[in-house]
C-alpha cells in the first residue's frame, strides 16, 4: 500500500541585511527547491541575492527569481521607492536573478540598465519596451557618489555569455552573480562557517564553471588587477567575506587542473538562440563527468575568426548547435570558419537549438562527414520545447563524445598496471546488481558490483559509481533509488540487458519486466530482491563516486536462493 503524503506549499522567505556602508543585500531564501535543472540536484535549498547600493545616486544590482514577485517587491518598496532607483546593473540576464526585470521596468521606467552588451540585447527581447540603457565593457566605470565608484568586469561565460562583475572601490565588495557561489539556503548571510558549505561549494563549481574551466581563469585574471577584494557578493548562497582568499584560491587550483587535460572538446553555439544555452551546458556537464576539457564559444558574440581556428584545430572533438538559418553575417562566418578548420578523424556531434529558424541539420552533418570527422552521436533533434529528458539525453551525449575521444587513452591507463598487482587487485570479487533510478520523467540504471553493507544503526550501504555513469546524476544527496539483488544461475539476462552500450536518451527498461516502487524507481521483477534506498553522502574517490546510501525498505522473492558473485581476473576494469 503506497502512503499518500499531503502536498505542502514551498517555503519562500526574504532576509534583509546591512552588509557595508549604505550596501543592503535582498536575500530571496527558496528553502525547499531540490533540483536547478536535471543534472543539479540540491541538499539545502538555494537564494537569489539582489544588492541595494546608495549613493548620491541608488543601484540596485539583480533583481530575483519570479516566484518571489510579491514578496520581493514588498520588501524593496520598504527600503526605497522603486522610481528612487537610478541604475539597475544586470550581472546577467538567467531568469533566476533576472525574472522581475521586466516588472520593475513597468514601475520605474527612468531605471538606466548597466550591462553587457549581449545582455542588453537578451533584454529586449525579454522586456519588450524601450528602456534606458548604458552598455559597458571591461574596466569602465560608474560613479554612484559618496565614494561608491562601481568598476566592471567582463567574464563571459560564467556561466552565460553575458555576465559581468561589478566592484565597489568604496566597500571593495565584488558582486559576481553565479560565480562562486553555491546552492546553500540558510538564515546566515555569510560563510562564517566554511565546514558546512564547502561541499557544496564543490559541487556548484563542478556542476556549472568546470565546463568553463578557462573562462574562469581569465576572469580571475581581470580580477587580480582589482585592489583588495573584501567581500564577493554572490547570486546564490551566502556570501563570502570570512574565507574570500581560500574559496578563490580554490576557484584557480580546479581551474587550472580542468584546464590542463591535452584532450580538449568544444562546444560552438548562439547563445541567444533557442534553448542552445542550456542545451549545451547539459552536453558540457556530460564531457565533464569524464575529466575532459570543454571550450565553450558563442558563436553570436564577437568572435576572433584565428583564434577559432586555432581552437577547432586543438579540439579532439567539436559539438555544434545549430544557428539560426537567417543570423547575422558574423555568425555564419564564424560556423564556416569551425567547418574550414575541422579535421579528419575529430570527434562531431550536432544538436539543433529549437529557435524555430535552425540551418538543416542533415546538411550540416553531411559537410563534417565528408571532411572525415567521426559521428559519435545521432543528431539532437529539437521539435518542441525541451524536457528533462532532453537535457538528460544531451548530458549522456556529451559523455558519449568524451569517452570516444579518449578511448586509446583508457585502453594505456588499463594496461600501465603491474601485471602482479593487477591480478592480485582482480581477486576482489562482489555481487552483481542492478541500480535503478527516477527523477521526474527520467529514468536509469546501471549493473553494480562495488557494493558493500557500511553500517547497522542506520542501517546502510556504500556502492561506487564511476564518474561518468549516466546514473550518476540520478545519485545526488537526497536521491531515492532501487538497488536490484541478482539471483545466482539467473542473472545472465537482465546482467546481457543493462552492460549494453545505449545510445543518449534510450530507455533502458525496453523489454524487461518491472513495477514501480514506492519511491517511483523501476523494480526489476525478476531480481532475487530490492532495497529501497536514500542517498545520504557521497564521497569523491578519484574516478569513482563513493555513494552511501541508508534502507528503508527491501523484499526478498526467493528465500532460499542465492545472491549472483561476481569473479574478476583482472584490477584494471570491471
Amino acid at each position: 500500500m503506497v502512503a499518500l503524503t499531503e502536498k505542502t506549499e514551498k517555503r519562500l522567505t526574504i532576509q534583509t541585511v546591512e552588509i557595508g556602508q549604505e550596501t543592503t543585500a535582498i536575500r530571496s531564501l527558496d528553502w525547499d527547491r531540490d533540483r536547478f535543472d536535471i543534472e543539479f540536484g540540491l541538499q539545502n535549498g538555494t537564494t537569489y541575492n539582489s544588492f541595494l547600493i546608495r549613493g548620491e545616486q541608488t543601484a540596485l544590482v539583480d533583481t530575483s527569481h519570479e516566484k518571489f514577485r510579491q514578496l520581493y517587491f514588498d520588501t524593496l518598496t520598504g527600503l526605497i521607492k522603486p522610481t528612487d532607483i537610478d541604475y539597475l546593473i544586470i550581472s546577467h540576464t538567467e531568469p533566476d536573478h533576472s525574472g522581475l526585470v521586466k516588472d520593475l521596468l513597468q514601475i520605474a521606467p527612468e531605471i538606466t540598465v548597466v550591462g553587457s552588451k549581449v545582455a542588453i540585447q537578451f533584454l529586449e527581447d525579454f522586456v519588450h519596451q524601450p528602456f534606458k540603457r548604458r552598455i559597458v565593457k571591461n574596466g569602465d566605470r560608474l560613479d554612484l557618489g559618496n565614494g561608491h565608484e562601481f568598476e566592471f568586469v567582463i567574464a563571459p561565460n560564467l556561466h552565460w555569455p553575458d555576465t559581468i562583475f561589478s566592484f565597489d572601490h568604496k566597500t571593495k565588495t565584488l558582486y559576481t552573480c553565479d560565480a562562486f557561489g553555491l546552492h546553500y539556503c540558510s538564515d546566515s548571510t555569510f560563510d562564517e562557517d566554511l565546514a558546512a558549505i564547502e561541499e557544496d561549494f564543490h559541487y556548484y563549481y563542478d556542476c556549472l564553471m568546470g565546463p568553463n574551466a578557462r573562462s574562469v581563469l581569465s576572469a580571475l585574471k581581470r580580477m587580480a588587477e582589482l585592489k583588495t577584494i573584501s567581500m564577493i557578493a554572490t547570486g546564490h548562497g551566502p556570501l563570502l567575506s570570512h574565507n574570500v582568499q581560500e574559496l578563490v584560491g580554490r576557484y584557480r587550483a580546479w581551474s587550472q587542473a580542468q584546464a590542463k587535460p591535452e584532450t580538449i572538446i568544444g562546444i560552438f553555439y548562439v547563445s541567444e538562440y533557442g534553448y542552445s544555452d542550456r542545451l549545451a551546458q547539459a552536453i558540457a556537464n556530460g564531457i565533464g563527468k569524464t575529466g575532459v576539457a570543454v571550450e565553450i564559444v558563442d558563436l553570436g558574440s564577437e568572435v576572433d575568426l584565428q583564434e577559432l581556428r586555432e581552437l577547432v584545430s586543438r579540439c579532439a572533438g567539436l559539438i555544434v548547435g545549430l544557428p539560426p538559418a537567417s543570423g547575422a553575417a558574423s555568425i555564419q562566418s564564424a560556423l564556416s570558419t569551425v567547418l574550414g578548420s575541422a579535421k579528419e578523424k575529430q570527434a562531431i556531434g550536432v544538436f539543433e537549438s529549437g529557435g524555430g529558424d535552425d540551418e538543416p541539420i542533415d546538411p550540416l552533418v553531411s559537410k563534417f562527414r565528408n571532411l572525415g570527422l567521426a559521428t559519435v552521436f545521432p543528431a539532437i533533434r529539437i521539435k518542441e520545447a525541451p524536457t528533462e529528458n532532453t537535457y538528460k539525453l544531451c548530458e549522456e551525449a556529451g559523455t558519449d563524445l568524451a569517452q570516444w575521444v579518449t578511448r586509446d587513452r583508457s585502453i594505456k591507463a588499463m594496461k600501465s598496471l603491474g601485471a602482479d598487482l593487477d591480478k592480485a587487485l582482480g581477486r576482489l570479487s562482489g555481487g552483481l546488481y542492478i541500480i535503478t533510478a527516477k527523477k521526474g520523467d527520467v529514468s536509469s540504471a546501471m549493473l553494480a558490483s562495488w557494493v558493500a553493507q557500511s553500517s547497522f544503526k542506520p542501517l546502510g550501504f556504500s556502492i561506487a559509481v564511476a564518474k561518468d555513469r549516466a546514473i550518476e546524476s540520478l545519485m545526488q544527496v537526497g536521491d531515492r533509488f532501487v538497488l536490484n539483488i541478482l539471483e545466482e544461475g539467473n542473472f545472465q539476462p537482465l546482467m546481457k540487458h543493462f552492460l549494453k552500450r545505449f545510445a543518449p536518451g534510450a530507455d533502458r527498461f525496453q523489454g524487461v519486466r518491472t513495477q514501480p516502487a514506492e519511491n517511483g524507481a523501476p523494480i526489476l521483477n525478476d531480481a532475487l530482491a530490492y532495497m529501497e534506498c536514500e542517498v545520504v553522502s557521497r564521497m569523491d574517490c578519484g574516478d569513482h563516486w563513493a555513494v552511501y546510501s541508508t534502507v528503508y525498505a527491501g523484499r526478498v522473492s526467493k528465500p532460499d536462493a542465492l545472491t549472483a558473485v561476481h569473479h574478476r581476473k583482472v584490477g584494471n576494469h570491471y
